[in-house]
């Protein structure tokens, strides 16, 4: 009833109920995008590209397009161009001069960052459309279903409308963000990974169903009880913090500080547990293209060494795949966490602003124990992230879940989903707050409204 009445309260506020009507309605427009079929391809005989995108590397791909790859759709190369540029423009951040200065700039040197990451983009999208029409056949479409051939006209025109899609689904996500609520870009990852999820699940409950011999009901009912386990157990993942002590010292008439601990105010550095989010597991599955593709290779494809790497790094629900996946999951999160958590510059703040940590003097050592700290909780946060990352592997090869269902057990798919929602409910929540609600995730007695 408490989250009934919630709901209702979002209702009531005007700003919060127009923004949550622009998001939907942008959000069905994307959806609607994905579901256009590139022109000069006959959308009848798309049959076996879907066979094709059902489980696997594809079908994780598939995935985050909401289908739209396995449509041929205007859509098919989804936001992802984009999140690959935001990615390469952050790991240059680090060595390029120009990007740090543009960093310390504030508003102005992002706007910069953004159009260097939309340029990026294009040239991401130029490289990628041809390689995805060019793969068409070989994904199974047959020729008869190219109606327009497929020489220069068909892939100038796709090429166009590929990179076209790309930047326009960019521009719905950057518009969510300013007129809607929560994360445009992580908002049409979302939904386009939930647009797969009810076809998913029935699909494997289907054959669970059929005939009574693959565990019928009752496995159905332990496969969904094992999704909700994971779904809490990757909320936990997400929110989970260690929070150190800190005091601020208040300041006196003389326009010094007191001394005294227990003058100041008590605070908390909050330092998450999985700092780096989902990003150490897009490495991880950038980096997994590679075995596969030098097994292949013309040095390696007639040897045995080659055949092995090709076998076992091409099944994403094998051993090998799994333990070599998990440990570059370890590995990148060591490495993202220490890119994007800045001991040096919080331990600098804290100083300017008077702030300490008890017992630890401000400045380098406390640099240092921030450091250390983040270190230890690293180490099972990306444990657990691994884990998590993996558990689809389990889940089919233990229990004989279909690839397209088990995909949704863990991973990329499932983090994302479980992270824009936190996030989209904080921000819900916050509007709530400030008009005087109780939020989303707080139980309580309603006050009156601030008009």
């Amino acid at each position: 009833m408490k989250f009934i009445e919630s709901i209702k309260n979002v209702w009531k506020i005007e700003e919060l109920r127009n923004r949550i009507i622009v998001t939907l309605s942008l959000l069905l427009v994307y959806r609607f995008g994905a579901q256009v079929v590139l022109p000069g391809i006959d959308a009848a005989q798309l049959g076996g590209l879907a066979e094709k995108t059902d489980g696997g590397l594809l079908g994780l791909l598939n995935a985050f397009t909401g289908g739209a790859f396995a449509n041929a759709s205007v859509f098919a190369l989804g936001i992802m161009p984009y999140i690959s540029a935001s990615i390469v423009v952050q790991l240059m951040g680090i060595a390029i001069p120009y990007l740090q200065k543009l960093q310390k700039e504030g508003a102005s040197g992002q706007k910069k960052i953004n159009q260097i990451t939309r340029w990026l983009t294009i040239a991401i999208c130029l490289l990628q459309a041809p390689g995805y029409l060019a793969s068409l056949p070989a994904l199974g479409i047959p020729p008869s279903a190219f109606l327009l051939g497929t020489g220069f006209l068909f892939y100038f025109s796709s090429v166009t409308i590929l990179v076209t899609g790309c930047i326009f689904a960019m521009w719905l996500g950057e518009k969510i963000t300013d007129k809607g609520i929560g994360n445009g870009i992580s908002l049409l990852i979302m939904v386009g990974i939930i647009a797969t999820l009810p076809q998913a699940f029935l699909q494997n409950a289907a054959t669970r169903l059929e005939g009574g011999g693959n565990g019928g009901l009752m496995m159905v009912l332990i496969e969904f009880v094992i999704w909700f386990v994971i779904i809490l157990a990757s909320i936990m993942l997400v929110m989970g913090v260690r929070k150190i002590a800190v005091q601020y010292a208040r300041r006196t008439a003389t326009g010094g500080y007191e001394k005294s601990a227990m003058a100041g105010s008590r605070q908390y550095i909050p330092l998450k547990l999985n700092a780096s989010g989902v990003m150490p597991i897009i490495f991880a599955q950038a980096i997994m293209f590679v075995p596969s593709l030098i097994g292949g290779s013309s040095f390696l494809k007639e040897t045995a060494a080659g055949a092995w790497m090709q076998t076992n790094y091409s099944d994403m629900f094998g051993f090998w795949y799994n333990l070599t996946f998990a440990l570059l999951i370890i590995v990148f999160t060591y490495f993202y966490t220490a890119i994007t958590v800045p001991t040096n510059k919080m331990a600098d703040d804290l100083k300017r602003s008077g702030g300490f940590i008890p017992g630890i003097r401000p400045g380098s050592e406390t640099s240092e124990y921030l450091d250390k700290i983040m270190s230890q909780i690293t180490l099972p946060g990306s444990i657990f992230l691994a884990v998590v990352a993996i558990f689809p592997a389990f889940i089919v090869k233990l229990m004989g879940v279909q690839q397209g269902w088990a995909l949704f057990f863990g991973g990329t798919s499932l983090l994302i989903m479980v992270g824009v929602a936190i996030d989209t409910m904080q921000q819900i929540n916050s509007y709530l707050l400030n008009r005087h609600y109780d939020g989303l995730m707080k139980t309580g007695k309603n006050r009156k409204a601030v008009a």
